[in-house]
């Protein structure tokens, strides 16, 4: 679903996204219905796609980026009004500094010190995507924010409230009325300023990046294109360049965990297809070394807990993935060494200029 055709339509599917994801009963009224809004010709942002990545999937069209609508989207993901008690906003969970994830605490943390069930990942790249979370909820950038505002663990707000409270606040009517012409504050308006404003995190200038670019100057170590060629033997299947994920889903043998608070089965709540049970979605490996700790539940500290995960501690169940079970043999074979090369080349993932962006950092 694309756009704001039948908003009435695509909010229910937001919301019914978070609940099946989030085992949660919503506790507010469906959004009510608003007319398309056109954005206003505003100053055309000049976002540019990186010279090694693919055509952008986000459909620039419906959502033309100019620099007063990203100020907006930048302004309020920084703002946290939108949460229930004015303690939580988008940043607080989506650092700048850590690839826009969350490393305090292994699973998500929100309103009232509460904690969810799921590691927060970071936020890049989402030009190039088609579904949102772990278990792939939500379909559409553009409505996106509605699950987090909405989910009692997190900012645990009504959408409508909201609205209520960003036209009331007297700051942002002359920031809605550069972006969009008007100083009318909708959900249409609110929810495609948020979505500029992350379509503009774009990591691309990682050494790798440089590399491949053939930019001047930019070469790998020995140890990180040792890592290099053994990551594409061993992990590139799922994790492809240039974004180093598929942007699929699978099960990569992780056992459950005594403490976990609820027998997550990923992506088999979306779906309600046998195939998903434990399906979780492949993440990008961008920035990696900045957004411990890994795995849908947290449950690795670093790096090198999760190569050996991969080495020696896969769990074979009917669910697993194929690629980590070739030849009867569970996991991907590695030795010590060749766990420290691929930690070597993924430490070239980082992405300096992406988390050190002004332009990204919260307004002064």
């Amino acid at each position: 679903m694309r756009g704001w055709q039948g908003i009435g339509l695509a909010v229910s599917v937001a919301l019914w996204g978070w609940v099946v994801g989030c085992k949660q009963t919503p506790t507010t009224e469906p959004v009510k219905p608003e007319p398309p809004v056109t954005p206003s010709t505003g100053t055309p942002l000049n976002w540019q796609k990186p010279a090694n990545f693919p055509d952008p999937t986000y459909d620039f069209a419906n959502n033309p980026l100019t620099k007063e609508g990203v100020l907006l989207g930048r302004t309020l993901f920084y703002d946290a009004l939108l949460s229930k008690d004015g303690t939580i906003s988008c940043a607080f969970c989506h650092s700048p500094f850590t690839g826009f994830s969350h490393t305090d605490h292994p699973l998500s943390h929100g309103i009232r010190d509460q904690t969810g069930t799921r590691n927060v990942p970071g936020i890049q790249n989402l030009a190039w995507r088609n579904t949102f979370f772990w278990d792939g909820g939500i379909i559409d950038l553009d409505l996106l924010p509605i699950a987090p505002i909405q989910n009692p663990i997190e900012m645990d707000e009504t959408f409508p409230n909201v609205l209520t409270k960003v036209r009331t606040s007297g700051r942002y009517r002359p920031l809605f009325r550069a972006a969009f012409g008007s100083d009318s504050i909708s959900s249409d308006r609110f929810l495609k300023a948020l979505s500029q404003f992350m379509l503009t995190m774009v990591s691309s200038n990682s050494t790798y990046d440089k590399v491949a670019r053939k930019e001047g100057g930019a070469a790998l170590t020995e140890a990180a294109q040792r890592g290099l060629t053994l990551f594409q033997q061993k992990c590139a299947s799922c994790h492809k360049e240039p974004f180093f994920t598929d942007q699929g889903f699978r099960n990569n043998g992780l056992p459950q965990l005594a403490t976990a608070k609820i027998d997550d089965k990923g992506r088999y709540a979306i779906t309600a297809q046998d195939a998903d049970l434990y399906k979780f979605r492949v993440p990008s490996l961008r920035n990696v070394e900045f957004t411990p700790p890994y795995m849908h539940d947290g449950r690795f500290s670093s790096l090198q807990q999760v190569l050996r995960h991969y080495a020696t501690g896969v769990q074979d169940s009917p669910y697993l993935d194929p690629l980590l079970k070739q030849n009867g043999q569970v996991g991907i074979p590695m030795t010590v060494q060749e766990q420290n090369d691929i930690i070597s080349f993924l430490y070239t993932l980082t992405d300096y200029t992406f988390l050190q962006n002004p332009d990204l950092q919260p307004l002064r």
